[in-house]
């Protein structure tokens, strides 16, 4: 699946990842407040920005800085096919409240400002668009630079202004005035003010008035410019443009919603899963997506462990599938903890539309999308906590929610686990790449040896489900130590173009490159 134009025994050779930097790194002993925590994390479409959003309702804007600082240079050395020395860099660029705690009275029901996902928009005139969503509420964003206006100088300077006579609006006045009877004003001069104010001959020479200049100094602005409210019953989960750049989806529990970003106040039902009965309710929507090249294509997923591809262009209620991916249970093997486990949290198109990557609590899986009879890779990420689901399920870890995420080239997948881990496959020709990795300054330090295993490409695999033993079997690391449940790696995003990982591990957000 190597379509960096790279050889596949450059691909089948395992990256070997180092730290390049952290945002937010906690001190030994520090707590960590709850709305600090980092709840979703985005690359653009050029790598060249990063989004964060946390439980705060706080959206954070990170910068490239290593190809801004010698673009040119850059590129011609790539053009020689150079290998950089320097690995990205990004910088703190700014952030802004997106969403606040909300209140429904109609529902007696607290709406958390948790930022839930982030989607970068298409830009324009140097400006960056993203869309943001909590439970309830998306906003488009519009952050751009602006230059500073300042104060230069008076018009008038106060020495000037005191020997031309008295300043306008002043209470004491140098010129006589003649009151009537009334309480009135005989004269119109320039010292008495009136409903129709006239001024000397020559003007006010007194007037003082800033006067304002345009610096060079710049700000960033971040402007809300749509705010999509009011079309979700229940939590919304996802959110994905539209290769069109003008539509995108949004999901919650049981319905997806298509609309226009330059129309905030409309949205069109396309799948709507609600049983009229909701007690004959048997799955849940998940995760849904646009393809990136076929703007009339979307993916969902369900509780269940399914995918459907469904195609717009069949009807406006898209009722019905195209394509269902699932995987066929073995026969013995259901337990109570079944349908749980096979919960889909997560998936991810590649980026040519081939492939689909889904992650359940227990794997991670590889889809064609022109083979509905199996995936075509699975890889293990929890096996070796199978023994433990009583008491996952006991404190609810087996309700953990973990993203999933494709290299730009889409032959490396990656997805989060416990202890602040996190899992690296191969899935390119001859690759036999199983790599952990923690959310550290030496991401290699708890690295788990895992033997290697024979590969075969994702093209002649004709329906044969290819599996990685890529985890231990008990419930400690490569050192012996017990894996942490509460340290959750959930969020991580692969740069478009480069080998480079951002994660968040509580809030902190590490970055690695190889």
């Amino acid at each position: 699946m190597d379509n960096g134009g790279g050889s596949s025994e450059a691909a089948a050779q395992p990256l070997e990842w180092k730290f390049s930097q952290v945002f937010g790194e906690r001190t030994a002993g520090e707590e960590v407040q709850e709305v600090d925590i980092i709840s979703a994390i985005e690359f653009d479409k050029s790598g060249d920005h990063l989004a964060t959003g946390d439980r705060g309702g706080r959206v954070v804007l990170f910068e490239r800085t290593d190809t801004r600082d010698n673009g040119g240079q850059r590129r011609d050395l790539e053009m020689m096919d150079y290998s950089m020395s320097r690995h990205p860099e990004f910088r703190y660029k700014t952030e802004f409240q997106s969403h606040e705690p909300e209140f429904d009275y109609l529902k007696s029901l607290e709406i958390e400002e948790k930022i839930n996902k982030i989607r970068w928009c298409q830009s324009a005139n140097s400006a960056l668009y993203l869309l943001s969503t909590n439970d309830k509420t998306i906003k488009l964003w519009k952050v751009q630079e602006k230059k500073v206006k300042k104060v230069f100088d008076w018009n008038v300077h106060p020495e000037k202004a005191a020997g031309n006579g008295p300043i306008f609006g002043s209470h004491v006045s140098a010129i006589p005035k003649s009151y009537m009877a009334n309480g009135g004003c005989g004269e119109r001069n320039f010292g008495c003010a009136s409903n129709d104010s006239s001024f000397p001959p020559g003007g006010v020479s007194s007037l003082r008035l800033p006067v304002v200049v345009t610096s060079q100094e710049t700000n960033l602005v971040a402007g809300c410019r749509r705010i999509y409210a009011h079309a979700h019953d229940y939590h919304i989960n996802s959110i994905s443009n539209n290769s069109d750049g003008e539509t995108f989806i949004s999901a919650d529990d049981l319905r997806i919603n298509l609309w226009n970003l330059e129309i905030s106040n409309q949205s069109f039902n396309i799948v709507d899963v609600k049983p009229a009965n909701m007690e004959d309710l048997t799955e849940v929507i998940t995760s849904a997506e646009f393809h990136p090249t076929h703007c009339n294509m979307l993916a969902y997923s369900s509780s269940k462990g399914s995918i459907r591809l469904i195609d717009m262009r069949q009807s406006a209620l898209c009722d019905t599938h195209s394509k269902l991916f699932e995987e066929q249970e073995a026969p013995g093997t259901r337990s109570f903890f079944t349908e749980i486990i096979a919960s889909i949290s997560d998936i991810k198109f590649a980026r040519n539309g081939r492939h689909i990557l889904s992650r359940d609590y227990m794997t991670l899986k590889l889809w064609d999308i022109n083979m509905d009879s199996g995936p075509v890779a699975t890889f293990q990420v929890h096996e070796h906590l199978r023994p433990k689901l009583c008491d996952l399920y006991e404190n609810d870890s087996i309700f953990d929610k973990f993203e999933c995420c494709l290299s730009g080239d889409g032959g490396r997948v990656a997805t989060g686990s416990y202890s602040n881990l996190f899992r690296v496959f191969g899935c390119s020709e001859g690759s036999a790449e199983s790599t952990t990795l923690e959310a550290s300054k030496n991401p290699m330090r708890r690295q788990v040896q895992t033997p290697s295993r024979p590969s075969r490409p994702l093209g002649s695999l004709s329906g044969v489900v290819r599996r990685v033993k890529g985890a231990d079997n008990s419930a400690l690391d490569a050192n012996g130590n017990a894996f942490d449940f509460s340290m959750k790696l959930l969020h991580l995003a692969w740069h478009p173009s480069e080998n480079s990982i951002a994660c968040a591990a509580s809030n902190s957000l590490y970055m690695y490159y190889a």
